[in-house]
């Protein structure tokens, strides 16, 4: 089995959008339209939820009538935002068959489905024309990606000149173990986590200029802290949230990510590029 295939087999259960629409029931929810925000604990898959998917959009300079593409949309959460909050159109790309059948579900529930759009593909073959699109934003998906180089080039034959590219991943930042589970990978075998340098270099190659890079390491430790606090704290965890999609090994997999983030051996790292 291909690196692909086994990423896909990672993060598809069979069985999401039936335990969603049970925790939409259980929290009151079902049949009712739902906002990007109601759906944030749940499908803001990366460090730092909501807030960090408002900073990217900051980044981005995003306003109506811009086409964006979301590379590695997963169930479409950061994507339903730009186009509820900022009247972008969005075009979401994901390799995960199940997570773009259950990101349309979830865009239907919101009312968004004139704004937001989801293709299956692989990021390195996009189905787009060339030079169709504003912005681009790829958020925590560079580390299950090897041939990071080969997918920045794609974004930018798809981008129109001086376009905007925001990238936000977990960087490797030091010598310490990577430690497994987590979200993105059981283990090496699909884990492709690489330097700060690496992405700085694929983008220059890639025909982009690195217009800002910002570390929300800090940030994001506090996000986990108060997020695996709170789920202590709780007899259960709320209907909605991130153990959905991760499964009985989130407790593991959040604390995995949040040693790494404080041993130092990851970073986050915000990246925006203009495409030259």
């Amino acid at each position: 089995m291909n690196a692909e295939a086994e990423i896909g087999r990672h993060y598809a259960s069979g069985r999401l959008l039936e335990a969603i629409l049970a925790a939409l029931a259980a929290s009151g929810k079902q049949g009712a339209k739902l906002t990007p925000e109601e759906l944030a604990p749940l499908d803001e898959f990366h460090l730092g939820g909501l807030e960090a998917t408002q900073a990217i959009a900051e980044g981005l300079e995003l306003h109506p009538g811009l086409r964006l593409l979301d590379v590695g949309c997963g169930i479409g959460g950061p994507a339903r935002y730009f186009a509820a909050a900022h009247g972008c159109q969005v075009h979401g790309l994901d390799l995960t068959e199940e997570f773009v059948s259950v990101a349309r579900r979830l865009t239907e529930m919101t009312g968004l489905t004139e704004r937001v759009e989801f293709h299956q593909a692989s990021a390195l073959k996009p189905p787009f024309f060339a030079a169709s699109f504003d912005r681009a934003v790829m958020i925590h998906v560079g580390m299950n990606v090897s041939d990071k180089a080969g997918v920045f080039r794609a974004v930018r034959a798809l981008l129109k000149p001086q376009g905007r590219f925001a990238i936000f991943d977990l960087v490797r930042t030091g010598n310490g173990a990577l430690r497994y589970p987590a979200p993105w990978a059981g283990g090496e075998a699909t884990s492709f986590v690489a330097a700060a340098d690496a992405y700085r270099e694929a983008l220059a190659a890639a025909g982009f200029r690195l217009e800002q890079e910002t570390d929300r390491t800090a940030s994001g430790v506090a996000f986990l802290r108060r997020a695996m606090a709170a789920r202590a704290a709780a007899a259960a965890p709320p209907p909605l949230g991130l153990h959905l999609l991760m499964g009985k090994r989130t407790p593991a997999m959040l604390q995995n990510v949040l040693t790494m983030l404080e041993e130092g051996a990851l970073s986050a790292i915000e990246f925006v590029a203009l495409a030259a």
